[in-house]
């Protein structure tokens, strides 16, 4: 997928498993509670940057969430609805999105050691290795 010349960037595993999508970019956290459509996953909260994007099927890439307790479960409905991310990665994860990821069985990842948000950019795709603790990307 990546040739030779892939970049890898070790992080903490959160939720287990691997996923792979084109990079979708937040540099605000997210509320999936009123911030997001679990039928449609699209970002609903009109003063998100990401507001009427979908995030089905992308790598989301976020600082962390915010809100409350349920969003965990907006999370497992979007899997259950299949417009849940292929894969997530948070800056620096809270338990309402770690819940929601691991409930949902939605890779998920965190502290990557290097700062990805200045390297990533909307047209990459990325594979988030939840096994191993890797993003990978070229």
């Amino acid at each position: 997928m990546y040739g030779d010349d892939f970049v890898e960037v070790k992080c903490r595993i959160i939720s287990r498993g691997t996923g792979r999508g084109h990079v979708m970019i937040s540099d605000e956290p997210i509320s999936f509670l009123g911030g997001v459509d679990p039928e449609t996953g699209r970002v609903s909260d009109p003063k998100h940057p990401l507001h009427g994007r979908s995030m089905k099927g992308r790598v989301l890439v976020i600082p962390g969430g915010r809100g409350s307790t349920v969003g965990s479960y907006v999370i497992f409905q979007m899997a259950k609805n299949e417009t849940a991310p292929a894969a997530i990665i948070c800056l620096n994860a809270e338990p309402i999105i770690a819940t929601g990821a691991i409930m949902a069985g939605i890779p998920m990842v965190d502290r990557p050691e290097e700062d990805i948000m200045e390297v990533l950019h909307e047209s990459m795709e990325v594979e988030v290795d939840a096994e191993k603790g890797i993003i990978r990307f070229s």
